[in-house]
């Protein structure tokens, strides 16, 4: 509890010396900040994303992998049909971790939340 206080005490310094260094900013300036701010935390959103679906992904070739060399060990007659459908499923795992990564590229690149991309915000 002492650290978490400590880290709270520390973040609302931080805090306090941050918004003292904008003071005197224009609105223009403000203004790239907030962008600045927004690409970056874009940037590191996509990043965890595609982190996230690779370990996710790693993590479910593992135990498909374990599940066939337990299925072979256990009868080694199946090990054609096992590996069949192993390899089948593996393909479907980095499926969806190559969707995270499309998802990630689409949000850094294509200027979505931009309105440069044919979508138009407000009415």
């Amino acid at each position: 509890m002492v650290k978490f206080g400590r880290f709270l005490l520390l973040a609302l310094m931080l805090t306090g010396v941050v918004t003292g260094a904008f003071a005197e900013m224009t609105s223009e300036d403000a203004d790239k900040i907030a962008r600045a701010i927004f690409y970056g935390s874009l940037a590191i959103g996509a990043g965890v994303a595609i982190g996230a679906a690779a370990g996710g992904g790693g993590a479910g070739l593992g135990s498909a992998v374990q599940g066939v060399i337990e299925g072979m060990a256990r009868n080694p007659n199946m090990g054609p049909r096992l590996l069949t459908t192993m390899f089948i499923g593996m393909a479907l795992i980095e499926t969806f971790v190559l969707y995270g990564f499309l998802i990630a590229i689409i949000f850094l690149f294509t200027g979505i939340f931009d309105g440069q991309a044919g979508f138009t915000r407000g009415g």
